[in-house]
């Protein structure tokens, strides 16, 4: 008997997990959970394996009803020659603290894990449950989950792929990455507004009848390459464990000792991976989640009030520039006891009112799950400098704030635990930024001082970033947020 998927809004709307892959969210909206998900993993039987072995066991326990054969050909040419580290994540010690390193993909961010892995999980759904037609795969992006979900679908057969990202809302670098993406399947298009307006714009589309019936009988489906997408959240669950399994054989913890995690955190869903580690039996203590300027969780966090009602701030750590964390939906979820009523309720008035407040009894069971932490472009700087001064290790912009946040976390609570922080990118994604952090003012644009960065620290830039600005663009369409729609139209009538 294979697991059974379910909306958050309506316990009644039910699937596979390969389905849930292939329709990327809910009819009603609502994003695909597990029910039941048990302390399964054993973690003792993981050591000794490598990361793709350890990938293996979790995304096949999460996506059950994929044949293991299946899973192991996927996981295998995801990550086989694809990273320019062998052990595609790799755990570094700085400080007395460690950081897992998740940019060694394609892409040089932490969202080539997953999306290295989803269009073989997609293309695999798509052949198991008999679809006849094309997918196509609609993503918001902050910034990198574009140039990852372009680079990972890239001709792959049976999709087409469109991305939207803000206009003014993404680093030089990210920009560069998105225009210049070849592949005769890749679609991009900027929109005069934030994230938040993007992601909104692709959730519309899901829930957009007359366009779904047009795609319908185009012999089309949408589906999504955001972590709203579990077959994108489940492989980000992965590297919780194989981090702790380094750490093991690395003698730096004990089988069984729990650790914290210090998550960068803008849409949820890195962190939210965590949590699903933690369900399925990895022993940690705390979550951290680190916000910027743009701090509507760490609001939540501290007080039960999710209130998007505010300020929108452009910073320099522009991945977490985001107001409306979709995945929060699932912790609601599991923080409601599985209600899903409630959570329909929440996301009704999160719609209608822009805010939505928790009970006593969930914030208290947030709290005991998560900490919270608020870090501004000042810190950040800060924070980038003196890991260099200190540790000669170059924090991205992003990084560095779920650093200043563990700093901070030990400070107020005393916690000795081993603790680990996600990095999100390779710092020559946000060169200008970093390089003012440690050197100050450079008028020069990000690919410039991408080479000077690289001169003065010795990091070298990494292969797929050297030479973008000189590529070719190909994608220089720029839409109003509603004409969102009738981009995705051309496609569909393709």
């Amino acid at each position: 008997m294979f697991k059974s998927y379910e909306s958050t809004r309506n316990s009644n709307l039910k699937t596979t997990a390969s389905k849930a892959v292939l329709k990327g969210i809910a009819e009603d909206g609502g994003l695909f959970v597990l029910r039941d998900i048990d302390k399964c993993v054993d973690i003792e039987s993981l050591t000794g394996k490598n990361y793709i072995e350890i990938a293996e066991i979790i995304i096949g326990f999460m996506l059950d009803d994929i044949p293991a054969s299946k899973i192991k050909e996927c996981v295998k040419t995801a990550y086989t020659e694809k990273f320019s580290k062998d052990e595609i994540t790799p755990v570094v010690k700085v400080g007395d603290s460690f950081i897992t390193e998740l940019f060694h993909g394609p892409t040089s961010a932490f969202k080539d894990v997953a999306l290295s892995i989803l269009p073989h999980l997609m293309t695999t759904s798509y052949e198991m449950n008999d679809v006849d037609g094309e997918i196509i795969i609609l993503t918001a992006t902050s910034g990198d989950t574009g140039k990852a979900a372009l680079e990972g679908f890239k001709n792959v057969k049976g999709t087409q792929i469109a991305v939207f990202y803000p206009e003014f809302g993404v680093s030089e670098v990210q920009k560069a990455q998105m225009i210049t993406q070849e592949g005769k399947n890749t679609h991009v298009c900027a929109i005069k507004g934030n994230f938040d307006d993007a992601q909104t714009g692709v959730k519309r589309i899901f829930t957009d009848e007359k366009l779904i019936k047009e795609s319908e009988e185009s012999n089309k489906i949408f589906s999504s390459a955001n972590s709203i997408n579990i077959g994108r959240l489940v492989p980000q669950i992965a590297y919780y464990f194989y981090t702790y399994v380094q750490l093991i054989e690395k003698k730096e913890i004990s089988m069984g000792d729990a650790v914290n995690f210090s998550v960068p955190t803008g849409n949820f869903g890195n962190i939210l991976a965590g949590y699903y580690a933690k369900m399925l039996g990895l022993p940690i203590n705390k979550l951290l989640c680190g916000s910027n300027e743009n701090n509507v969780l760490y609001d939540f966090i501290k007080t039960g009030v999710y209130d998007r009602n505010r300020e929108f701030h452009k910073t320099i750590s522009p991945s977490m520039d985001i107001l409306i964390s979709s995945n929060l939906e699932r912790l609601l979820y599991y923080m409601s006891n599985k209600d899903n009523e409630a959570v329909k309720a929440m996301m009704e008035q999160l719609n209608s009112q822009g805010k939505y407040e928790v009970s006593d009894e969930m914030k208290e069971k947030i709290n005991q799950e998560f900490y919270a932490g608020c870090v501004f472009k000042e810190d950040t700087e800060k924070t980038i400098k003196e890991v260099y001064d200190n540790y000669d290790y170059l924090l991205d912009t992003h990084t560095a704030v779920a650093y200043k946040t563990l700093a901070d976390y030990k400070r107020e609570t005393g916690d000795e635990s081993v603790s680990i922080v996600l990095s999100t990118a390779s710092p020559y994604k946000f060169s200008k930024s970093v390089y003012e952090s440690l050197f100050g003012s450079n008028d020069k644009n990000e690919f410039e001082i991408m080479e000077e960065l690289s001169e003065k620290t010795g990091v070298p830039i990494p292969e797929n970033l050297k030479g973008l600005n000189n590529k070719k663009v190909i994608h220089t369409k720029v839409c109003e947020i509603n004409e969102m729609e009738e981009f995705v139209r051309r496609i569909v009538k393709r």
